[in-house]
């Protein structure tokens, strides 16, 4: 799943989202807790869940608010028998309108017990925090997508638009049954839509919650980059430790991982990242903020490029990045390597294509006695969608509406998601912003994952006004 970015910008503005006093809940309210806790609490890592036990249970309460056989359908493939899905149609009133799609995926990174303070899978609420695996990626909006649809269809709402949920396993892991790209392969009809959303958008506040920290900006997710590993390796016919040569396995890797460290991709903008270095650069204000305009209107200011790359997030939002990772080398502790090699996870900007990313590795590497090939391939390659005004107009006006003073700025994700299994059908995919989180990234990924119990109260009805404002 999408990496949470823990060096946002940082903007100070009088602005409100600080920890609030307990209220009473809504009716609705602890309808939603409740199922929002049965998501948490139905395991669906990879290892020791099942996302097919919780769409089960996600399909036994749309049944129960009324929808039908012919608007719900589930998938699956019999290699995966854990890792099957949900989709289910909320028909509109419109016949030539597209619809709009909601896309969520149901499983979850493993969490070991032993490693948390609380048990993973057991749905904590706590000094302000929801804890639990999944508590934040992404189960909160999974239950807001579906406890929506729930609420519409038993107060005989229709919508303008069809509306389509689609909750998917496999987006946190390369080796399971991704539902999403099956969808986009086999079922592109039942997912069609004008656009998704997807997660990706959301808040981030100046400092945790609990030490008087305010949600200082809010993102609308279009666009990421591509993940692509590859693996860079040295041989050689070895020989004896005891009459070593310069002619080395290790070495000639070492070498070559050095020159890659040294090496900067080229720096490229999009659309979106113009427009998220002006706005966001703009309402800084500080030496930063003043780079981060200057970088748009000339991309070959160097002064202004040192300043930004100052901070690793806006570097790797200016180009494509490539890291090495993992290491192995060497078959005996007497005995010259015969074999050394690295793993070099990138993140390649969106309109590179991985052949190119690959064939500058092996430039930068400069050793043809060296190989380098990809060793994977999750999906696609990104694609950037438009800025459509029509979509994040509505999402600016719900900002301010909710988090008064706050700016929205589009953002691209420097990690990965679903979304691109859905662009590379035609489907243009942005993540709302809506729920928000700290500057550490509430330990999404980590340990004792969290998030405000502000955030997903507030952020539920940010976002059915957000699909109300595209749909009704």
């Amino acid at each position: 799943m999408r990496k949470l970015l823990a060096t946002l910008v940082p903007l100070v503005l009088p602005m409100g989202g600080a920890m609030a006093a307990e209220t009473p809940l809504r009716a609705d309210q602890q309808a939603y807790r409740a199922l929002y806790k049965e998501f948490v609490e139905t395991d669906t890592s990879i290892t020791t869940g099942s996302c097919t036990a919780l769409a089960d249970k996600i399909e036994g309460h749309l049944r129960g608010a009324g929808f039908t056989d012919a608007e719900i359908h589930r998938f699956t493939v019999p290699e995966f028998p854990k890792e099957g899905g949900i989709v289910v149609i909320l028909p509109g009133s419109s016949k030539t309108t597209r619809p709009i799609l909601l896309l969520g995926h149901l499983d979850v990174v493993v969490a070991k017990r032993e490693d948390w303070t609380r048990d993973p899978y057991t749905f904590i609420e706590e000094g302000g925090y929801f804890y639990g695996r999944g508590v934040a990626d992404m189960k909160a909006m999974d239950a807001i997508w579906t406890d929506m649809f729930m609420r519409w269809r038993k107060a005989g709402k229709v919508p303008k638009r069809t509306l389509k949920l689609a909750l998917t396993c496999g987006e946190e892991t390369s080796t399971a049954f991704n539902g999403a790209k099956w969808l986009s392969q086999n079922r592109r009809e039942l997912i069609d839509a004008e656009f998704a959303l997807n997660e990706g958008g959301a808040g981030r506040t100046d400092k945790p919650l609990e030490d008087g920290g305010r949600v200082v900006v809010h993102t609308m997710h279009v666009g990421e980059k591509t993940p692509v590993n590859y693996r860079i390796e040295a041989t050689n016919p070895g020989g004896h430790s005891s009459a070593p040569v310069k002619d080395n396995a290790i070495y000639d890797l070492s070498d070559a991982l050095a020159r890659l460290r040294d090496f900067d991709f080229p720096l490229m903008l999009n659309d979106t990242t113009r427009a998220y270095f002006i706005k966001a650069g703009a309402a800084r204000g500080d030496a930063m903020g003043k780079a981060m305009v200057a970088i748009v209107a000339n991309p070959a200011d160097k002064a202004a490029e040192a300043v930004v790359n100052t901070d690793r997030t806006f570097h790797s939002m200016l180009r494509t990045t490539c890291v090495a990772t993992l290491l192995d080398g060497g078959h005996a502790n007497n005995a010259l390597p015969q074999r050394a090699g690295a793993n070099v996870n990138c993140r390649i900007f969106p309109g590179i294509s991985a052949e190119d990313v690959r064939k500058t590795l092996e430039t930068v590497i400069a050793d043809p006695t060296m190989t380098v090939l990809r060793t994977d391939n999750r999906g696609p390659d990104a694609k950037a969608p438009p800025l459509n005004p029509k979509i994040l107009g509505p999402a600016e006006k719900l900002v301010e509406k909710y988090y008064p003073g706050v700016p929205m700025v589009p953002m691209m994700s420097t990690g990965a998601t679903d979304g691109v299994f859905l662009s590379a059908v035609g489907i243009p995919s942005y993540g709302p912003p809506g729920l928000f989180s700290n500057p550490d990234g509430n330990g999404t990924h980590g340990l004792n994952e969290r998030i405000a119990v502000s955030a997903v109260y507030t952020g539920r009805d940010l976002l059915t006004d957000l699909v109300t404002a595209y749909a009704f």
